[in-house]
């Protein structure tokens, strides 16, 4: 039987999509690690390598999304429309829940353990990364380019001087922003 590693991008951030990858790798790759462990370029250079040595599926959810089903739901919906997609397989999910999905088994830490849930770790997050730069030439106050959406300080601060846009998520709360923001 096939399989078939997942993982996923964009859980924390205040703004962007949730990314989930789901993938099967036809050949083993040298130098698969966690993609928050290898830098952009290294996870660029595998992101090609990856996407030409398998069979593979990304999720994507957008901020709309999340705010209205709630991230848990988006992961579901993520970890079952994979499966539906790549079809019968062993699945692995980076992680300790399931989200109450059936025929996936999990593991904590398997994104560095584990190459075809590292490999999807990478195309989950440079899939998310090259969104967020793209998207921060509509949006060039908020430095998207930089901290892709998650809450630094120099985030929260464009967001006190400007105000939430469509790629943030308001169902995400920040003490720190609610007085400047209501």
């Amino acid at each position: 039987m096939r399989f078939c590693g997942i993982d996923e991008a964009g859980r924390g951030p205040l703004a962007g999509s949730l990314t989930i990858a789901g993938v099967i790798l036809h050949t083993s790759i040298a130098g698969l690690n966690d993609s928050k462990k290898l830098s952009e370029k290294k996870r660029e250079a595998l992101f090609e390598t990856i996407i030409h040595n398998s069979t593979y599926h990304i999720a994507r959810f957008d901020a709309q999304q999340i705010d209205e089903l709630g991230l848990s739901a988006c992961l579901a919906t993520g970890l079952r429309e994979i499966m539906e997609v790549i079809g019968e397989a062993h699945y692995l999910y980076d992680g300790n829940s399931t989200f109450g999905v059936n025929g996936l088994t999990t593991l904590v830490k398997a994104d560095a353990t584990v190459a075809e849930v590292s490999a999807a770790s990478i195309l989950a997050k440079v899939t998310r990364d090259r969104e967020m730069v793209k998207l921060a030439s509509l949006y060039p106050e908020y430095g998207f380019e930089g901290h892709k959406g998650y809450g630094t300080a120099a985030h929260v601060k464009a967001i006190k001087k400007y105000g939430y846009c469509e790629l943030h998520r308001k169902s995400f709360k920040l003490k720190s922003l609610q007085a400047a923001l209501f």
